[in-house]
This record gives C-alpha cells, sequence and structure tokens, in this order.
C-alpha cells in the first residue's frame, strides 16, 4: 500500500519494512480474506522452547525467544506461570480441525471459531494458543479473567505480541474472541499498535479480514 493511502495510525510508519503477504514475514496478515500462500507452507525454522507445552508443538524461532522472554516476565513480575496449548499448525492439520467443528458443532460455529484450511496464523509459526498454569478457563472467553489473561493482554505487546482476536474486533477480524490466542508481529510492530491504540492488523495496515 502506498504511504498517502495509509490508514491514519501508519502514517509516518514505514509499511514496506516487512511483507504482509510472505509467510515468512512477522507482519504478515493471515484471515478468511487472506489464505497463506502456498497453501503448503511449514516454516522453516521450527524449534521447541523450554516452556510447558501441552500439545508439545513448535513455533518460529523469534517466537519462542518472544515467549520464553514474555513467560519469564511475567513469572519475575506478578509471579504467574504460563503454558503453550498450541503452536504451529500444518495445513493438514487445520483441514483435520476444521472438519471436526464442522462435524460436532455444525458450519457456522467452525467458521467463527476455526480457521479454515489454509487460512490460520498457525500455519505461520507466529501464533501461539497460551493458558495458565496450573489450568484455568483453558481456550475459553474466561481466560481473559484469569490474572494470566490480565497480564497477557497488559503486557504482551513489550515482547512483540499482539492480542489478536480482541472481543470488540469481530466484525474486523471475523473471529470470536480468543483472549488466548497471540500473534508474534515483532517488537517495532508491536509498540506502534500499543501507543496508537489501534488493536487489529487489518485496521493498522487497511486490510480485509472479517467476513
Amino acid at each position: 500500500m502506498p504511504a498517502h493511502e495509509a490508514p491514519p495510525a501508519a502514517v509516518g510508519f514505514d509499511l514496506a519494512a516487512f511483507s504482509t503477504d510472505d509467510p515468512a514475514s512477522p507482519w504478515v496478515v493471515v484471515n478468511k480474506a487472506r489464505p497463506v500462500t502456498p497453501n503448503g507452507y511449514e516454516p522453516a525454522d521450527l524449534v521447541y522452547p523450554d516452556v510447558p507445552n501441552i500439545n508439545h508443538q513448535p513455533m518460529r524461532q523469534e517466537t519462542a525467544t518472544a515467549l520464553v522472554a514474555m513467560f519469564a516476565a511475567g513469572k519475575a513480575e506478578a509471579n504467574l506461570d504460563f503454558s503453550v496449548l498450541s503452536a504451529y499448525r500444518s495445513f493438514s492439520s487445520q483441514r483435520r480441525i476444521y472438519n471436526a467443528d464442522i462435524a460436532a458443532h455444525g458450519l457456522a460455529y467452525a467458521d467463527a471459531y476455526t480457521a479454515r484450511p489454509g487460512r490460520s496464523e498457525h500455519q505461520t509459526g507466529f501464533a501461539v494458543d497460551i493458558g495458565a498454569v496450573p489450568a484455568a478457563c483453558s481456550l475459553a472467553a474466561c481466560f481473559g479473567d484469569t490474572p494470566q489473561g490480565r497480564w497477557l493482554a497488559a503486557n504482551a505487546w513489550r515482547f512483540g505480541f499482539l492480542l489478536r482476536y480482541p472481543a470488540d474486533k469481530v466484525a474486523v477480524t471475523g473471529y470470536a474472541a480468543e483472549p488466548w490466542h497471540f500473534r508474534y508481529i515483532g517488537l517495532r510492530l508491536a509498540t506502534r499498535l500499543h501507543a496508537v491504540g489501534v488493536t487489529t492488523l487489518e485496521e493498522f495496515f487497511g486490510l480485509p479480514g472479517g467476513e
């Protein structure tokens, strides 16, 4: 997007520093309208950080480094413990999860709560679903009211993460609120979003999202 077309919050910010289309870019925008391309994409640097990891799923190296620092800060600052509930998901695993949700709950539910195959941020290796230790409100709306959920919502930006699906932006993102889903976007962009009060990538970059 040319600078003169940038949304007001992005004026003066170099929108071309990283791609919003390349799945290897920390600024990639993946949603219902913007699938991962190619659909078989797999990150080249998947690692397993030394943190509690319920499903033992990997993530991008830079995501892992930032996550370890964030978990350590939560412990040091607020005596809180966290776990990884979900991280990288391949295209085939997305398809399996989506079809299972349709079978169990119907198409409308699946489209509100689960990305269609190829349209999940988890495929990039930059998205992490986070839980509390001991477990409380795992993958549920009430996680946002736990001490861990509140701390993450207030502090994740300091480590380059964005609370990706806020409750008041369902029409923008296309997904129901997920207070457990955090997306690594890098410290530069996270700091800017925090400073200007923009809470979605779609609004900041002026890109389509919810359907």
